[in-house]
Formats: structure tokens, C-alpha cells, sequence
């Protein structure tokens, strides 16, 4: 990993990483927050997962979140949302191809040699971040949006691996939806009986593990009713008693301003699960 970006942020250090990644078949960047206590001790991370279109900077730069981290003593960490280079395949539009990894592993033609960002931020980012920073393997992981959907997915296909998860305006069922719809037949092919795999709504149903979910979703989401629809969440996780905290915050929008406005909550909320 060769740092690339240095600054001083609430007496830690916003840093960002570029790396070879042998999961995705190319350069990687990744953002590193290291808070103050990270001179002295490991900490545990939280992995924040960005939305369509963003990469690794939008997080760090419009969230505020440094603050929270550097008081609580978490590192965030923060990855780019889907392959990158010349040679990975890409659409033209917003929601597919490059920015719109949708944090799964593509099984279609042109994205399968690339599109494998589950792979990357299971197993392979977490093991860079370990083997090369002061980072124990504590894990929690939250998300915007799309990576919002990352987020729910990753933490309920992965029982005992996250201590906590969270998510701002996600995705939370791709398999009904445009975003997803798209997305995922590009990737994952019309054969639907796969996609379910890939839908928080479908996999609280057999979730081996019932990690609380904490979701919080603006009411003035301009894509609240089109693209987001968390009552499919809703009515999956009481169907099977999963724990689910759904904070609908009257008047937000889809935006950094609804995120930088309940950040603190939520890594106060993940410091709590991660330090025990």
C-alpha cells in the first residue's frame, strides 16, 4: 500500500491509499482515517461504504465524520465503490459500470473479470488494513445508498464477522427496484433465482445471525418511494422477528447534509459494539 494523501484531521490523520488489488484486477484507492489513539494502540474500523457515482473522497470530505472517529477511537476506513483502469468495463449513465460496483461479485460478461467488490471489501481490503496499519480485526461496517445495500448484505451474509451495521438510505431491496433491476441483471444475468442472494429484504429471512440493524432514511428522500423502499426491510425483519431500528428523519434528503447530520450517532453506535 503506497499512501498517496497526508493530512491532519482532530489530532489523527486523513490518509489515502492506493494499492494493487489481485481480487478486482486492478489499482485500488482507499481512504484512511487513523485517529489520534491509533499512535499508541490497534483499533478496531469501521468500513463505510460510499453510493453511486462517488469514489473514495466524497466520505471524507462531506461527512464529518473524523470528529466522531477521533473521539471514540475508531479508524474508518473508506474504499473506492467499484473497480477502476482503462481495461475494466465500463456503461455509459450513472447506475452501472464504473461508481456502481453495487458491492457484489459480477458473473456476466464484460463485468465478471472485474466486478468482484464483495470479494475486495470481505476479504481482501480487511486484510491489507491488518496486515499494514494499526488496525485490530474488530469490524463494523455501514453504508450510503447503494453502499448502504453493501453494507446489510456483506454484514448478514457474513455472520460473526461485523460487530455492527448500519445504513444511510439504502438499497434495501435491489431484486425490486431500478437501481437493482439493472444492476443486477447486467452483473448477475436474468436468471432472477440468484439475485436474492444480493437483497437485504431476502436474506433477513435465513440469516444465521440477528445483528440488529440500525437504518435511518430521510422522509424527503427524493428516491424514497422509486429506488429505496425500506418497508420491504421493514416487513422482512418483523416476518421473522430480525432487530430492526428504521428511523424515518422527517424533512432530509438523499443527500451528505442527511448524512453529516446523524454520522456522530452512528459511530457512537458502532464505537459501542466495537470496544464491547
Amino acid at each position: 500500500m503506497e499512501r498517496i494523501e497526508h493530512r491532519a484531521a482532530f489530532g489523527g490523520w486523513q490518509d489515502v491509499y492506493q494499492h494493487r488489488s489481485a481480487v478486482l484486477g486492478c489499482e485500488m484507492k482507499v481512504a484512511v482515517y487513523l485517529p489520534p489513539q491509533a499512535t499508541t494502540q490497534k483499533l478496531p474500523v469501521l468500513y463505510w461504504l460510499s453510493g453511486l457515482t462517488c469514489t473514495e473522497q466524497n466520505f471524507i470530505t462531506k461527512a464529518g465524520a473524523q470528529r466522531y472517529a477521533a473521539e471514540h477511537g475508531v479508524i474508518l476506513v473508506a474504499p473506492d465503490t467499484s473497480p477502476r483502469g482503462d481495461d475494466v468495463a465500463d456503461a455509459e449513465g450513472y447506475d452501472l459500470g464504473k461508481g456502481a460496483g453495487f458491492y457484489l461479485n459480477a458473473t456476466e460478461q464484460p463485468w465478471a473479470a472485474h466486478y468482484r467488490m464483495y470479494d475486495y471489501i470481505v476479504e481482501e481490503l480487511p486484510a491489507l488494513i491488518e496486515a499494514h496499519l494499526p488496525a485490530t480485526d474488530a469490524r463494523s461496517i455501514s453504508g450510503h445508498s447503494m453502499g448502504g445495500h453493501g453494507a446489510l448484505v456483506i454484514a448478514l451474509r457474513n455472520p460473526g464477522r461485523y460487530s455492527s451495521v448500519s445504513a444511510f438510505s439504502p438499497i434495501v431491496a435491489p431484486t425490486r427496484v431500478p437501481w437493482g433491476q439493472k444492476a443486477f441483471s447486467a452483473y448477475l444475468g436474468e436468471d432472477r433465482a440468484g439475485w436474492a442472494q444480493w437483497d437485504a429484504s431476502e436474506l433477513v429471512a435465513k440469516a444465521a445471525e440477528k445483528l440488529p440493524l440500525l437504518v435511518d432514511q430521510g422522509a424527503g428522500d427524493e428516491f424514497l418511494d422509486s429506488q429505496l423502499q425500506p418497508q420491504w426491510l421493514q416487513a422482512a425483519c418483523t416476518a421473522v422477528g430480525h432487530p430492526l431500528q428504521l428511523r424515518l428523519q422527517p424533512g432530509y434528503d438523499h443527500s451528505y447534509y442527511f448524512i453529516s447530520s446523524f454520522i456522530g450517532e452512528h459511530i457512537a453506535y458502532h464505537a459501542k459494539a466495537l470496544h464491547g
